[in-house]
C-alpha cells in the first residue's frame, strides 16, 4: 500500500507537492497552537515545581529551631517569597483566561476575546479566517493576521520541501525539521525561548534518523551516524564556547542554552560540514536585522534579541541549498575553480 502512494506520488510530483501543501496547512494550524500553548504549559510546569520546592523548604526551615530576628516596634514582619514567582501570587496558579486543565490537544480553541468555542468550520486553515474576514464570529472581535501566515508559511515551506526531495524518506524527514523550526522560530520571538521540549525530541530524532534510515544518495538528509553524531557534538560545544567566551569579556551572556541544543539538532540532521555555513549565515543575518532595527527604529542596543529565528532561517536555507551554497561562495572566493 505505502508502496503504492509513493509510486502514484513519483508518477506525478505535482500531485505530491499539492497534497503536502495542503499537509502543511494543515500542520501550520497545529503549530499555532504549539507556539501559543506550550509556553504557558511549560510556565504552569516551573510554577508547580517552584511550590513543592518552596513547601520542601519551608518544611525544612520549620523542622529546624531558629531564632526569630528582632524587629523594630511597628515594623512589618519579613515576607517569604518563592525563587521566580511575583510577589503575592499563588505559585501553581495561571492566568484566569486558561481552564485548569490545559494542553497542546485540550481544552478546543476559543476566541480570546470572548472566549467563545471555535467551531470545526470557523477552524480550517487559512479558509475560514478569510471567510471570517479575520474577526471572531461570536463578537467580531479581531483575530491576529499571524495565524494565517503562520499557517500559509508553513505550507508554503512544506511544498518547497516536497517538490525538492520528492517523496520518500528524506522528504519526511525535512517536513519534520522544518515544523519543528517554524514552531521554535515563533516561541523565541514571543518568549526568547527555545523549550527543551522542541530542541532535545529533535536532536534525537536526527541521530536516530541516521542511525535507521542513513544517508539518502543525493538527498543530505538523513546523513550518516558518524555525521550526525560529529555534527549534534560540534554544535552544541562551538557554541557553549562562544557562549563562555563572550561572557568571560563582556561580563555578559550573549545567547542560550537553547540556542546550543538547537545548533547541535541541525547539526545531528545535517551533519557536522554544514555547520559554518549556517552559523555563517544566521550571524550576518542577525547583524544586519539588529543594525537596521537600532538604526530605522531606534531599538536599545542593550535590548535582547532572538537568536534563534536566524538559527531556523539558516538551517532551512542549509536543508535545500546547503552544498550549492557552500559550493558557490568557494568559487568565488577562489578555493575552488
Amino acid at each position: 500500500m505505502l508502496n503504492d502512494v509513493v509510486a502514484l506520488y513519483s508518477a506525478s510530483p505535482t500531485w505530491f507537492v499539492g497534497s503536502v501543501f495542503v499537509l502543511g496547512l494543515l500542520m501550520g494550524s497545529f503549530l499555532n497552537v504549539v507556539i501559543y500553548r506550550l509556553p504557558i504549559m511549560l510556565e504552569r510546569q516551573w510554577r508547580a515545581e517552584a511550590a513543592l520546592t518552596g513547601s520542601s523548604a519551608s518544611a525544612t526551615n520549620a523542622a529546624a529551631p531558629t531564632q526569630p530576628a528582632p524587629t523594630q516596634p511597628g515594623a512589618a514582619a519579613p515576607t517569604r517569597e518563592l525563587p521566580g514567582a511575583p510577589p503575592s501570587s499563588t505559585p501553581s496558579s495561571a492566568p484566569p483566561e486558561h481552564p485548569e486543565h490545559f494542553g497542546l490537544i485540550t481544552p478546543r480553541s476559543a476566541c480570546p476575546h470572548c472566549r467563545a468555542p471555535i467551531k470545526a468550520w470557523q477552524n480550517i486553515p487559512l479558509i475560514s479566517w478569510l471567510a471570517l474576514r479575520g474577526r471572531c464570529a461570536a463578537c467580531r472581535g479581531p483575530i491576529s493576521v499571524r495565524y494565517p501566515l503562520i499557517e500559509l508559511a508553513t505550507g508554503l515551506f512544506s511544498a518547497a520541501v516536497a517538490w525538492h526531495f520528492g517523496p520518500g524518506a528524506s522528504a519526511a524527514c525535512a517536513l519534520l525539521l522544518t515544523w519543528s523550526l517554524i514552531a521554535l522560530t515563533g516561541i523565541d520571538i514571543d518568549h526568547q525561548l527555545l523549550p527543551d521540549a522542541i530542541t532535545l525530541p529533535l536532536l534525537w530524532a536526527g541521530l536516530l534518523a541516521a542511525v535507521l534510515i542513513g544517508p539518502v544518495s543525493g538527498a543530505g538528509i538523513p546523513v550518516s551516524p558518524q555525521d550526525a553524531i560529529l555534527g549534534a557534538a560540534a554544535g552544541y560545544v562551538s557554541l557553549w564556547a562562544v557562549y563562555h567566551a563572550f561572557r568571560l569579556i563582556t561580563g555578559k551572556e550573549g545567547m542560550g542554552y537553547g540556542d546550543f541544543k538547537l545548533f547541535a539538532a541541525l547539526g545531528a540532521w545535517l551533519g557536522w560540514k554544514l555547520l559554518p555555513l549556517i552559523i555563517l549565515l544566521s550571524a550576518a543575518t542577525g547583524a544586519v536585522l539588529g543594525i537596521a532595527l537600532i538604526v530605522l527604529r531606534g531599538r536599545d542596543r542593550a535590548a535582547p534579541l532572538p537568536f534563534g529565528p536566524y538559527l531556523a532561517a539558516a538551517g532551512w536555507l542549509a536543508l535545500l541549498y546547503g552544498d550549492e551554497l557552500v559550493s558557490g561562495y568557494l568559487r568565488l572566493s577562489g578555493l575552488r575553480h
